[in-house]
C-alpha cells in the first residue's frame, strides 16, 4: 500500500541535524500541531506522546523539529 506521501512525492524529513532526546518537545514534518514530548529515542526512532490527548507514538527521528521553548509559550497564548 503506498501512502499519500508516495503518492504525492511529499518529503516530511528534515533537511538539517538535530538532536532530539527524551524531554523535548517536537513537531513532526512541516506541520506546526501537533506537538509531542520525546519519552525515548532508540536508533532512528522516537517514541513519542501527544501533549493534547495523550496518545503515545513511534516517529522516525528525522520527522522530528524541536520547538523551541520561545515559541511554545507563545502558542499557549
Amino acid at each position: 500500500m503506498s501512502s499519500y506521501s508516495d503518492v504525492f512525492a511529499i518529503d516530511h524529513d528534515r533537511g538539517y541535524d538535530e538532536e532530539i532526546v527524551p524531554g523535548d518537545m517536537v513537531r513532526t514534518g512541516p506541520n506546526l500541531y501537533p506537538h509531542f514530548e520525546v519519552l525515548a529515542v532508540h536508533g532512528d526512532k522516537a517514541w513519542v506522546r501527544n501533549v493534547a490527548n495523550g496518545a503515545d507514538h513511534l516517529a522516525l527521528l528525522s520527522r522530528c523539529r524541536k520547538i523551541e521553548a520561545v515559541a511554545l509559550s507563545q502558542a499557549a497564548e
